[in-house]
């Protein structure tokens, strides 16, 4: 038996340990993020008289703290490394989450009301009220997304530590398949809670999550060059794009030399990334804070209703396991096809855009079941986290692991830009489509569905006009080297 053969049969596996870790964090993470979209419209919106441009504009704001924080977020896990950077980013956004709770007693006390169910049932001052509750949960929401901001960069970062190219992709979906888990459990938990326990206590129990997955990493994460789980043939299984294995006993490399924020915004990969974040992001933000909603607005089912629960982890079912399975073209292309990972990934990004495409079926076959929107908008979702998971493992591909936790921050950054946008947009366009009624028209549709139509055509074309413009902007593989 060869010395290759031998290895491998003894190679440790740890780095997929690490992946398990990230794919838990990511979960709650969503999790999180879906407490508010899934008693927003049953419980919140009564007891603070919100219209739907209130929503639009909690969700979009969280989206502009989000890009602001990414931005240098990823840098700051760069400086501070990835350990402590990871625990200071979920210990930061595990606490917002949890502070959503106070939000309720914190608006009867500004706005003067001896108990929530009297200021359930206000007649006036009602504008007063939301305004209040809207500032208060926008407070909470921006140390939300400072926290969370930082998962992302992390993550990314550990997956080029602890995997080499040809696996970045597939290991990035699995833990990214973790927004797509949480939001499929969320359903299944969270309204519950909040009808057994009050919406208040579905914040607290969901943040608290966060802390718990503290006290794993602490104890499990290293470099892999510095865990004791990590053996020489896993070593050098991760480091086989280097051309030399590395041991683990070997002394400590140069600090590798990075890039500035400034000089970042120099070179076309950075730019190729922004562009394909900024497009497609608001897409899956769009449905993770607006498909509760939507099922509700346009088809009757609450999200705490049996169907409605159904419907979103029907959704959110097809997101998981499709997009893992999908993300596995882009090695099939290295493998089988040698292709080097770039135009690998190219390949299989510009095959992902066809679902987006579906988007335009969603509201024409919703006339038939409700069904056929959470089908299709699965198949969209699938699509994006399967574009999501190879766009992420292009920084690997290109940039060197010391900038890569900073260009993910940047991409992060004109991914909440987009998702404002289509947020804030969103809400005023629903409300405003309503109010119309039958004197808004589009496509067929009439009335709020009518809105949901626009936003939907957004959807569909969006990837396709991202991909154009990253393969316009890096046309080939170029890796940038740092002097």
């Amino acid at each position: 038996m060869n010395t290759k053969t031998t290895q491998q049969q003894l190679m440790t596996n740890w780095r997929w340990w690490m992946c398990g870790l990230l794919f838990v964090a990511t979960t709650v993470n969503y999790l999180d993020r879906q407490v508010l979209s899934l008693t927003a419209k049953e419980f919140i919106f009564p007891e603070f008289h919100w219209t739907d441009a209130n929503y639009g504009t909690i969700t979009a704001w969280f989206s502009i703290f989000y890009a602001a924080f990414m931005l240098f977020a990823g840098k700051f896990v760069d400086w501070i490394g990835t350990k402590k950077g990871y625990l200071w980013a979920i210990g930061v956004w595990s606490f917002g989450a949890c502070l959503h709770a106070v939000c309720g007693v914190a608006t009867r006390w500004i706005t003067g009301y001896e108990s929530i169910d009297a200021m359930r049932h206000a007649a006036q001052g009602v504008e007063y009220i939301a305004a209040v509750s809207v500032y208060l949960f926008l407070a909470a929401r921006a140390i939300l997304g400072l926290g969370e901001a930082g998962n992302f960069p992390a993550a990314i970062k550990v997956t080029a530590e602890y995997f080499p190219k040809k696996d970045r992709a597939f290991a990035t979906s699995i833990f990214n398949a973790g927004a797509s888990v949480g939001a499929l459990v969320a359903p299944a938990i969270i309204p519950p809670l909040a009808l057994a326990f009050g919406w208040e206590w579905a914040f607290i129990i969901i943040g608290a999550l966060g802390f718990v997955w503290m006290a794993f990493f602490v104890q499990w994460y290293d470099k892999p060059e510095q865990s004791k789980h990590v053996n020489d043939a896993e070593l050098a299984y991760i480091h086989q794009d280097e051309g030399q294995a590395v041991q683990a006993e070997a002394a400590p490399a140069e600090k590798e030399k990075s890039l500035s924020l400034l000089e970042s915004f120099g070179y076309k990969q950075t730019w190729a990334f922004i562009v394909g974040k900024f497009f497609t992001d608001g897409v899956w933000w769009f449905f993770l804070f607006w498909a509760p909603a939507y099922f509700q607005d346009v088809y009757g089912y609450k999200a705490s209703s049996g169907t409605g629960m159904l419907l979103i982890i029907t959704l959110y079912a097809i997101v998981t396991f499709l997009s893992i399975y999908l993300c596995k073209l882009p090695t099939y292309f290295m493998v089988n096809k040698g292709m080097e990972a770039y135009s690998g990934r190219m390949r299989a990004m510009l095959l992902f855009t066809i679902l987006p495409l579906f988007c335009l079926l969603a509201q024409p076959l919703g006339a038939y079941s409700a069904w056929w929107p959470a089908i299709i908008i699965g198949l969209v979702g699938a699509g994006h986290q399967a574009w999501s998971a190879n766009l992420f493992s292009t920084i690997g591909d290109m940039f060197p692991k010391s900038t890569i936790a900073t260009i993910t921050g940047i991409g992060g950054m004109a991914g909440g830009v987009g998702s404002f946008l289509i947020n804030k947009c969103s809400g005023v366009l629903f409300d405003y489509s309503a109010a119309q009624g039958a004197a808004f028209r589009f496509l067929g549709f009439e009335g709020k569905p009518a809105g949901y139509m626009i936003v939907f055509c957004v959807c569909a074309v969006a990837y396709l006009l991202a991909w154009t413009i990253m393969k316009i902007l890096v046309p080939k593989h170029k890796a940038i080297v740092l002097k």
